[in-house]
């Protein structure tokens, strides 16, 4: 019997996890991802609840435990760097919190050896007939599916091809803001700085690199189009945010520019009345971004992941009982998490400024 043919988009911890589960139970899977190779944006990710009980499903719990950042906590500083409070580690690492890029590189490694990646390729077309699917790229050759999977994020290329562009999908709750990092000047360990007001914020925070600092700049904004603007646009738009600001912010501003590890993110979620379209599903932010704020990002891609090929292995392949079944049992849990993430951005963050991606949950 020949085996089904699945292409996920998107190589960063949803599209990964769900390969792994997918192969696992016998498919032939193909990753593909736009990126040259795998990326190091992002700087701590975290785990929370039934999020534990998938990376011990996939036999990579204890070698993550391994890279824990250790935070001690966060100090919390007025406009000219006096504290003014702290903040218990919890509050932004959850229950253990990696460097980004070390789970993006485990999550390649256990599946390599029998998932086919692509890189530096997307998707430009699907069309779908009764016995599968049709998928274009940028730059490979064309190729048939029998299922395909969006994993690639809250700008989702497979969500624009399959849905199109529904009204209110893409809910921008009003902060963007740059990451990157640069010399550790503060001499902070494992721990962080966090100044934050009604429309801007600054997070600085090291972790398991003393030498390294991690900053987000984050601030207020109308919409998310900066997320695909040129990086000088980007930069333009941080440095007039924070124009005329002391303390620390001429300095940060400085080392953004020579950063080669910029980041720029919107804080938005994805609301969509279906997660599936005919032989095509989203699975993580891709489908129901809860938004960084939510603290829930990471996990909810793993749970989504493994729900979705456990609706699918129940369903003895039959794609559209599985993704009916897969929304019905995780959309209470997305809806929860994405309640968190709203409310967080306004109580937390006085409906201004989060962290702009330096927790990319």
């Amino acid at each position: 019997m020949t085996a089904t043919k699945v292409l996920i988009s998107g190589a960063s911890v949803a599209g990964p996890a769900l390969a792994y589960f997918l192969r696992r139970d016998g498919y032939e899977v193909t990753v593909v991802e736009r990126a040259p190779d795998l990326r190091d944006s992002g700087y701590a990710v975290d785990f929370r609840g039934a999020a534990f009980e998938v990376l011990d499903e996939m036999g990579i719990l204890s070698e993550l435990r391994e890279h824990d950042t250790r935070m001690s906590g966060t100090l919390l500083v007025d406009e000219e760097g006096t504290e003014i409070g702290r903040l218990p580690a919890e509050a932004f690492a959850g229950e253990l919190e990696v460097p980004k890029r070390k789970l993006t590189r485990i999550l390649h490694r256990v599946t390599a050896g029998d998932v086919t990646y692509v890189f530096d390729d997307s998707i430009s077309a699907l069309t779908e007939r009764e016995s599968g699917i049709t998928a274009e790229f940028e730059r490979g050759a064309t190729r048939e599916f029998d299922l395909v999977f969006g994993a690639d994020g809250v700008h989702s290329k497979v969500r624009r091809l399959a849905f199109g562009s529904p009204p209110g999908a893409l809910r921008h709750l009003g902060l963007s803001g740059a990451g990157f990092s640069t010399v550790n000047h503060l001499g902070l360990r494992r721990s962080g700085i966090l100044q934050h007001g009604a429309d801007r914020a600054i997070f600085l925070l090291s972790t398991g690199d003393a030498d390294r600092l991690t900053v987000s700049l984050s601030f207020s904004t109308a919409s998310p189009a900066l997320d695909r603007r040129p990086r000088h646009e980007q930069e333009q738009a941080v440095r007039a945010a924070f124009a005329g600001r002391g303390w620390e912010v001429p300095r940060l501003l400085e080392a953004m520019s020579e950063a080669d590890d910029f980041y720029f993110s919107s804080t938005c979620q994805v609301h969509l009345d279906h997660w599936s379209a005919g032989r095509v599903a989203l699975v993580g932010d891709a489908g129901y971004c809860a938004a960084p704020t939510s603290g829930m990002g990471t996990s909810q891609a793993l749970i989504g992941a493994r729900t979705l090929a456990r609706a699918l292995a129940s369903a003895g392949g039959d794609h559209t009982t599985a993704f009916a079944a897969y929304e019905e049992e995780l959309r209470p849990y997305v809806a929860e998490n994405q309640a968190t993430g709203r409310e967080t951005a306004v109580t937390m963050f006085g409906g201004g400024a989060a962290p702009a991606d330096a927790h990319a949950s």
